[in-house]
């Protein structure tokens, strides 16, 4: 029985051999797992970090878009004014040149209609008044 017995002691230390080699194996498989895991935890960690840089350069630029906007509308107020004034000035430019214009036909139409007269030397009276002029008499 001794053949038989030593087959079987064996056959269990064989059985042990193999199960502590899967035992290395599992807890070997396990660390690698864990490593694993801690890298992609790390990298995820880094994912949102950089995801929150990105929110907050997102909003910066949002911010500035919107001061960029308000500065281009105003602008564009500014010059859409500038060409209103330009045509009112234009406006009345034109309105001035023909007031002018009108008032010179005027002008040179009445020296044209009334002749010119000479004009009367004053003529002192008696009393030693000139004539022909007004005199303030209140007191």
């Amino acid at each position: 029985m001794a053949i038989g017995s030593s087959t079987s002691t064996t056959q269990s230390a064989l059985q042990s051999a193999w199960q502590q080699m899967q035992v290395q194996q599992a807890q070997r498989n396990a660390d690698q797992a864990e490593q694993a895991a801690r890298a992609l935890q790390a990298q995820a960690g880094d994912a949102r970090r950089s995801a929150d840089r990105a929110q907050e350069n997102a909003r910066a630029l949002e911010t500035q878009s919107s001061q960029a906007q308000a500065y281009a509308d105003r602008a564009q107020q500014g010059v859409a004014a500038i060409r209103s004034e330009g045509k009112v000035m234009s406006n009345l430019g034109g309105a001035y040149d023909k007031i002018v214009h009108a008032m010179q036909g005027a002008q040179a139409q009445q020296s044209r209609q009334i002749p010119s007269q000479p004009v009367a030397a004053p003529v002192v009276n008696v009393q030693g008044q000139t004539t022909g002029q007004l005199v303030n008499v209140t007191v």
